[in-house]
């Protein structure tokens, strides 16, 4: 065999052989890397469901201090409303009856002006045939 195709076949394998020796550590170092990750992650999940919780208590404590304070008003507004009513005057008819006031108002005025209209003559009161 002749010496070049020799030394340019140790000169290519030499890389392998050397990533080959390094590969192991670096998967361990990798693998370590990962560990390492997933028990940041486990710790953020913990934490991130603890401040969950607790966002979710405060939440209940201030929707709750506030539907005290929307139902504590809304007392307020009805004794109020109460009071308005009680101290606003009673209408003397209601609405139905002012209609039918106005309704006989219309039909004897009718009544007067036909009278008025008819006047003094009198004429016969026959049925003709």
């Amino acid at each position: 065999m002749r010496p070049g195709p020799l030394i340019l076949l140790l000169t290519l394998s030499l890389p392998a052989a050397v990533q080959a020796e390094q590969s192991p550590p670096a998967a361990s170092a990798a693998q370590a890397q990962i560990d390492s990750l997933e028990q940041r992650l486990a710790i953020s999940e913990e934490q991130r469901d603890a401040m969950a919780a607790e966002l979710q208590a405060n939440d209940g404590e201030r929707e709750s201090a506030q539907l005290q304070r929307l139902r504590q008003e809304n007392q307020r507004l009805k004794l109020q409303l109460k009071k308005a009513q009680a101290q606003a005057p009673q209408p003397l008819i209601s609405e139905q009856q002012r209609w039918f006031a106005i309704g006989a108002g219309a039909g004897l005025l009718g009544v007067i002006i036909g009278a008025l209209l008819r006047g003094s003559r009198r004429s016969r009161r026959e049925w003709l045939n």
